[in-house]
């Protein structure tokens, strides 16, 4: 093979490359989850929430580790969405990771939270939503403790509500 050959087909193995990468990201589009309950323009959501909210929930932003009011909360009750109230976890699945955001080793129950593959970043994750209005909760990982469910939901804090248990 001559150089002018092989410069041909490095360029063919690259064209090839990014439609294989547009094709995923096109497929990861294609599956998101649209059948949420409440259903409301980005303008409703903006008058709604606050700024970080907003970020966090609509635009699937993460606050920074350690700042959350409910990363080291470990008061009895239940953890709802903060754009909805629909409820997503219980105090008592809730556990200190060490990561820097609240940590849960399961949902409420099998319909709190819907979870979705995220290739954003470089990375494959598994985002985790709100199953009611689709905010943008956190993410899921399977580093959890093993006496549990081995699970981790680690959630943005201010994706959260707390109903304190009377």
């Amino acid at each position: 093979m001559n150089n002018e050959t092989i410069e041909r087909m490095k360029n063919i193995l690259t064209v090839l490359a990014l439609v294989g990468i547009f094709a995923s990201c096109n497929a990861q589009t294609e599956a998101t989850h649209t059948d949420f309950k409440v259903k409301k323009t980005e303008a409703e959501w903006k008058k709604q929430l606050t700024e970080e909210e907003y970020q966090v929930l609509r635009k699937k932003g993460t606050e920074r580790p350690g700042t959350g009011t409910y990363n080291k909360h470990y008061k009895e009750g239940i953890y709802t969405c903060a754009a909805c109230n629909f409820e997503l976890f219980k105090s008592d699945h809730k556990y200190d990771s060490g990561s820097g955001w609240p940590a849960f080793d399961q949902p409420a129950n099998e319909t709190a939270v819907v979870e979705e593959s995220d290739v954003s970043y470089g990375m494959t994750r598994t985002e985790v939503l709100c199953a009611n209005c689709g905010g943008h909760l956190g993410h899921v990982f399977n580093d959890g403790p093993r006496e549990t469910t081995g699970m981790r939901y680690c959630i943005n804090s201010v994706s959260l509500g707390f109903i304190e248990k009377k």
